[in-house]
């Protein structure tokens, strides 16, 4: 737990600096955090059945450039066009027929690259553009995020009973979530509401905010699924303590996702 906590209080001591700073020094951060989580990914199903090393290298390409593209921009809006999105299918599912050997390259393999670029690159696209929209509201969902998993870590551990989903995360229990999704929806309500917004009508606010703290939880159950499946403790062992990228940021990843869909609420 000490280890843990010195690692999250080094992270913050990096992270907070670029987040105040933003604009290329914030995007160039959170584009090499999502090259770091496209590899943990990758690595993660590399147990089982290793990639072709040139489609590793246009993946890793393809996450800089959708983690990047437009990321001056304030908008929620992508700009990718079909041109895009046709070259990503071409460069993915071309090499099928040229390798010509499904042991070493197959339909499977060519989705998950895709699917993984996409996931990741997107995401923490979404990270940059909120962050250039203001910076008050990534710091309001990353409070949603932060204290949740908090506080559900400490709270499944003194009250808790675990086995709530246990084939998915064995330590996970409905005490934690609970106590989780209330610090975490109360402590981003009152920050969203001194900070950001006074007016905005409270019931609104605190519901939306308590539907992305749960969310949030459930983006955590899912990356702990894909360990699961792959029989994997943690996705990598960058960060002392937490694991890898994705085992640190799965629940803010699902958090910006759902963001969008409720930004035109608050």
């Amino acid at each position: 737990m000490k280890v843990r906590i010195l690692s999250a209080i080094l992270m913050l001591i990096v992270f907070i600096p670029l987040l105040i700073i933003g604009g290329e020094a914030f995007a160039i951060s959170m584009a090499l955090i999502s090259v770091a989580g496209l590899y943990e990914l990758l690595h993660i199903r590399e147990s089982r059945k290793k990639f072709p090393f040139l489609m590793k290298v246009f993946a890793y390409l393809l996450v800089l450039f959708f983690s990047l593209n437009n990321f001056t921009s304030i908008e929620f809006t992508s700009n990718l066009d079909y041109r895009v999105m046709s070259f990503i299918i071409f460069i993915f599912l071309t090499p099928m027929v040229l390798i010509n050997d499904t042991k070493k390259y197959n339909l499977n393999d060519a989705l998950f690259l895709i699917g993984s670029t996409l996931f990741i690159g997107l995401s923490f696209n979404l990270i940059i553009i909120i962050r250039n929209y203001d910076i008050l509201y990534i710091v309001y969902l990353f409070l949603i995020s932060i204290f949740t998993d908090t506080f559900a870590l400490f709270a499944g551990k003194l009250i808790g009973h675990p086995g709530f989903v246990k084939s998915i995360s064995p330590n996970k229990t409905l005490e934690g979530c609970l106590t989780g999704t209330f610090m975490g929806t109360s402590v981003a309500t009152i920050f969203y509401h001194v900070a950001i917004n006074p007016s905005m009508p409270l019931v609104v606010l605190i519901l939306v905010t308590c539907a992305l703290s749960i969310i949030s939880q459930f983006g955590d159950l899912v990356f702990s699924s894909i360990k699961r499946y792959y029989d994997k403790k943690d996705y990598s062992n960058l960060i002392p303590g937490h694991g890898g990228v994705l085992d640190r940021l799965d629940s803010i990843i699902f958090i910006v996702l759902a963001y969008i869909l409720f930004s035109g609420i608050i």
